[in-house]
């Protein structure tokens, strides 16, 4: 029975997506301790809090989109933890709250020992696009906002907060270096909403995804991940990065077999447990990103 419990927690959480989060907050480190200024009990901390918030988000993403009905019939979306009756609609319901909780104690406590009081700007922004990505009245998710919301808050802000909270102080460059982590980690998002491209839009969902259509959808995935190749090139030309970013430019064969995988699915809902490759992706790029400012001088 408890084994049971915690395979619906988990998949409930969708730890695999859990490197979305991994990557921003070890550049932060990185960049703050390149900054002279390394805190590691305030990067735990920082790294604790953000997994809560991404483990918030995910469940309650669940819990908005069953309780309007957005999940039911055909969509894939969601872990479906509550379709299958794993996870009452209650639990799932406390879950949300504690975890907020939780994460917004530590995040007064970061505020606090860090002395960067403007990092409550970006805690509420965050909290704001968390919850209401799903949740109305806002549902931001609904209106072409998800990749931009995802971006932002899992690219930028997380960079940029993880390395001001650590050293104390904003890092200069922190900001630049997260474009390809913001472009890369809302190409994840943008994946996943590939295969519900009909479900979404019959009931009103708005992705980008569903915006430009099947015949273009596959162009948006292209953008997301060519331009984030382009900043990285632009990082090295203006001398942010060191040029071992450049190794990145790799990943372009990985793209090309996501690419052709995508072009020759007939049924993209095909494509819902498929994302491990975008995923992949990412991680390796921004492995290849955090190695590039640990080494530069």
């Amino acid at each position: 029975m408890r084994r049971e419990v915690f395979w619906a927690w988990y998949q409930a959480g969708r730890p695999p997506f859990f490197v979305a989060t991994l990557i921003p907050l070890c550049l932060g480190a990185v960049l703050a301790w390149r900054a002279h200024g390394w805190n590691f009990r305030t990067w735990a901390v920082v790294l604790t809090t953000s997994f809560l918030v991404h483990l918030a988000t995910n469940l309650s993403n669940d819990y908005f989109d069953f309780t309007s009905g957005a999940d039911d019939g055909d969509s894939l979306g969601g872990s479906r933890v509550l379709q299958e009756g794993r996870i009452t609609v209650s639990q799932l319901r406390q879950a949300i709250i504690l975890l907020y909780g939780v994460s917004l104690l530590l995040g007064i406590w970061i505020i606090y020992a860090s002395g960067v009081w403007w990092l409550s700007l970006l805690m509420l922004c965050s909290f704001v696009s968390s919850l209401f990505y799903t949740a109305p009245p806002l549902r931001l998710g609904y209106v072409g906002l998800g990749e931009i919301l995802v971006g932002v808050n899992m690219g930028s802000f997380m960079t940029v907060g993880t390395a001001a909270a650590v050293a104390g102080h904003y890092v200069t460059g922190s900001l630049s270096l997260s474009l390809p982590i913001a472009l890369l980690v809302a190409s994840i998002l943008y994946f996943q909403s590939l295969p519900d491209i009909p479900s979404d839009e019959a009931i009103g969902k708005r992705t980008l995804a569903v915006r430009l259509g099947r015949d273009r959808a596959l162009w948006g995935l292209r953008g997301l991940v060519g331009a984030a190749f382009l900043t990285i090139i632009l990082l090295v030309w203006f001398r942010a990065i060191h040029p071992l970013a450049l190794v990145a430019l790799l990943g372009i064969f990985q793209f090309m077999k996501i690419d052709k995988m995508v072009q020759s699915s007939t049924d993209w809902r095909d494509l819902h447990e498929r994302g491990g490759g975008i995923r992949a992706l990412y991680l390796a790029i921004g492995l290849t990103i955090i190695l590039s400012v640990a080494v530069s001088g």
